[in-house]
């Protein structure tokens, strides 16, 4: 099976956040299984040097942006049995960051999908599938379906889009995506690409993917109720019957507490000496004081609400009235910052506030922890719990997203459980769930021991979702591909699309744009969900059914 992975992130080359973390491993655990995987992404001027002198210019053409025509060059790096593809323009990515300031994003990752779907035929590469990622790259699966159907080299392409955060949505002016990229007016309609008065990249990809994925299975119901679905659960619930969580894997070689050359000693989960040894380390470089009873608490991550740090915020006193100390590490929003280094000054040689990205501090932080705490709002998924665990450092979570999927709290009658966790967002249940894992620390060490042998020997890698996601995407292929019966939607998507005239010859470059396609899928009959406890009833209601012969639900509005 041929795969092409398009996205704005990917390690080792660029990273922001978890998404480069997922395209950098689940694309190589792909390619492990025999499968012809390549990803694309823009050429970052931060991709490190070792990285970018290995590169080999494949092919540069002109890609059309309104009234421009922008140069655009593929550069080409083999990578762990992966192709690696690097968009190249200087004007759009090479500058000193990958998101956000310049005002133009909704110029740049036009340009990005636009010129993603232009390189195919010269790279040469057919894929069977493309697998988008987040609102960067959600225009590819609509351009696919609205501007270059019917060309041979596109039309048997299926295509899956995931997101991996739905709170970051891609949301631009009509006119301005419209001059961009040579759309229609009749496909800015709240059923297709218009999303309150403006475009929505990742509604487009929601709208026009064959399937649409997102990261846990629990994130995938939450997201179709009012209180997570961020102005989108309408749709969501609309496309439910395309809609699935499949949970994210670690690159479990990278966090190998048996192999990690970045931590003082490595150590095993039937050996865990070197743990302490880890611990007296990292008190040493924080400046903490060098106790081996002392519990260590961590939290490592970005130091925004998202992550539950209001809660933190809201106990801190009392958390240190407890004997302990508090290690933070990561960059964000200045109420944050202030708050850790206020407790740093107030609670010294307890507390020790690191306001930098250091992967090697990370890794320390982890295998000399004792208690990981992600008392996270929402969690889309989450690594740091999944690391935390394979380190033997016990999770204190909240029950939401990912972090529901991974941590089950240990219940005392039972005896299941790999952490502790608490389901309303409130600071002190939080807080009695901290206290209730000092306890078990303290006073139940064969409890304790127990709790870190499940969490180091538990599967944490790709190879069980990466199958989920081959299974996926042999069900949109037909029977030849697909090793299997076809999903009864890849035949029949296109019914419900004008057809087009074929062309003679497979072009690189777009016909001008055709009438609008409507959506491939025929609209699902949406089914009544039922909220978790703490969502927002009131709103969540299913989505109406959409009318006869109309192929795209349309996203619920808000009441007032």
């Amino acid at each position: 099976m041929k795969i092409l992975f398009t996205a704005s992130e990917c390690v080792p080359f660029c990273k922001t956040g978890g998404l480069a973390d997922v395209v950098g491993s689940l694309a190589p655990a792909l390619a492990e299984q025999g499968h012809d995987v390549r990803v694309i992404l823009p050429k970052y001027s931060m991709i490190p040097a070792e990285y970018e002198h290995k590169m080999v210019h494949t092919v540069d053409f002109e890609v059309a942006l309104g009234w421009r025509r922008q140069y655009c060059g593929i550069e080409q790096l083999e990578r762990g049995g992966v192709t690696y593809y690097f968009l190249d323009n200087r004007y759009y990515f090479g500058r000193d960051y990958i998101y956000g300031v310049g005002g133009d994003e909704h110029e740049r990752f036009a340009f990005f999908c636009r010129g993603v779907l232009n390189a195919l035929p010269l790279i040469p590469f057919t894929p069977d599938i493309i697998h988008a990622h987040d609102w960067q790259t959600g225009m590819i699966p609509a351009l696919l379906r609205i501007q270059y159907a019917g060309l041979p080299r596109y039309d048997s392409i299926r295509t899956v889009f995931t997101i991996h955060n739905l709170q970051y949505q891609g949301i631009f002016g009509i006119k301005d995506v419209q001059d961009m990229l040579g759309l229609s007016n009749a496909v800015f309609t709240d059923d297709k690409l218009e999303y309150f008065g403006n475009v929505n990249f990742l509604k487009a990809g929601i709208v026009y993917a064959n399937e649409v994925t997102t990261v846990s299975p629990s994130y995938a119901e939450e997201i179709q109720t009012a209180y997570y679905g961020e102005r989108l659960d309408g749709l969501l619930r609309a496309r439910h019957n395309h809609l699935s969580g499949i949970l994210n894997g670690l690159d479990v070689r990278e966090f190998d507490p048996a192999t990690d050359k970045r931590i003082k000693a490595t150590y095993t989960v039937n050996d865990l000496s070197g743990k302490a040894e880890n611990k007296r380390a990292l008190q040493e470089e924080l400046g903490l004081q060098v106790r081996p009873d002392v519990p260590i608490v961590a939290l490592i991550g970005r130091l925004n609400s998202q992550k539950g740090l209001d809660l933190v915020d809201y106990v801190i006193a009392d958390i240190m009235r407890e004997d302990i100390q508090l290690v933070c590490l990561g960059l964000g929003e200045s109420r944050y910052v202030n708050l850790f280094s206020w407790a740093e000054q107030n609670y010294p040689g307890r507390v020790s506030a690191n306001f930098v990205m250091d992967n090697n501090l990370a890794h320390r932080i982890y295998a000399g922890a004792d208690i990981f705490l992600m008392p996270s709002a929402f969690e889309p998924c989450g690594l740091s719990q999944m690391i935390a665990l394979r380190y033997g450092t016990v999770p204190v979570v909240r029950e939401t997203g990912g972090l529901r999927d991974t941590v089950l709290s240990y219940n005392e009658y039972s005896g299941e459980g790999n952490g502790f966790s608490f389901f309303n967002y409130n600071a002190h249940d939080m807080l009695h769930v901290l206290q209730r894992a000092l306890h078990f620390y303290r006073e139940r060490q064969d409890i304790w021991k127990v709790l870190q042998h499940r969490g180091m020997t538990a599967d944490y890698s790709w190879l069980h979702s990466s199958r989920i996601y081959l299974d996926l995407y042999k069900k949109l292929l037909p029977l030849h591909l697909g090793e299997g019966k076809p999903a009864a939607n890849a035949p029949k998507a296109e019914t419900t699309e004008k057809p087009a005239p074929k062309a003679r010859k497979p072009a690189a470059k777009p016909k001008a744009e055709k009438a609008p396609v409507a959506v491939a899928e025929e609209a699902p009959k949406p089914k009544r969900t039922r909220a978790k406890a703490g969502a927002v009833k009131a709103e969540d209601k299913p989505a109406k059914a959409p009318r006869a012969r109309k192929a795209a639900p349309k996203a619920e509005k808000p009441e007032e």
